[in-house]
């Protein structure tokens, strides 16, 4: 199966990266500061605003902004292979490795529902996962950023907000 990618110029594009077989590598904080590390060089290389995000064990969720002139493929093509590069020197690891699934998975936002939608799903997802019974409660995450500028109430999230009952975006193992 091929995935087509699209891009819209000056659009936000919200991305799920997988690790291969799901291993929960982004529990230990050096490999999610790594990670933290890695994006931060792809953004010098490949500008775009981080507009939400939430790390889990095993995935990642992003919404960003690139500026115009950088698609997400750049981005991804900078983060992926630099973050395994520098996981195996760290690890002592020689010869090749698979550390992601091979594609991720991304949806340009087209429009405010869109956007808000992808927030809570964003923000929700540590909840989903079974990680923390509130959202506020996930470290690694936006969440407590978006609230503090009052997008979400007190309590948001402390049950499955209706926008997302039968919301679903993450890839399954075949399109990843």
């Amino acid at each position: 199966m091929s995935i087509r990618r699209y891009y819209v110029p000056n659009s936000i594009v919200f991305i799920t990266q997988v690790v291969d077989y799901r291993k929960p590598v982004f529990r230990y904080a050096a490999h999610l500061q790594l990670l933290r590390t890695v994006m931060q060089e792809a953004k010098e290389r490949y500008p775009f605003k981080m507009l939400a995000y939430c790390f889990l064990p095993d995935h990642f969720h992003l919404l960003i902004h690139p500026v115009i002139g950088v698609t997400h493929s750049q981005i991804m093509h900078s983060i992926k292979p630099n973050f395994t590069k520098k996981y195996k020197e760290g690890m002592g690891l020689q010869g090749s490795m698979k550390f992601w699934q091979k594609r991720y998975w991304d949806h340009i936002i087209r429009n405010e529902d869109d956007l808000a939608d992808h927030l809570d799903y964003i923000h929700y997802n540590p909840v989903k996962h079974k990680l923390v019974a509130r959202p506020e409660d996930w470290s690694n995450s936006s969440f407590r950023h978006w609230q503090e500028k009052g997008n979400y109430p007190p309590k948001w999230g402390w049950s499955l907000p209706s926008n997302l009952d039968d919301f679903r975006i993450e890839p399954s193992e075949d399109d990843s």
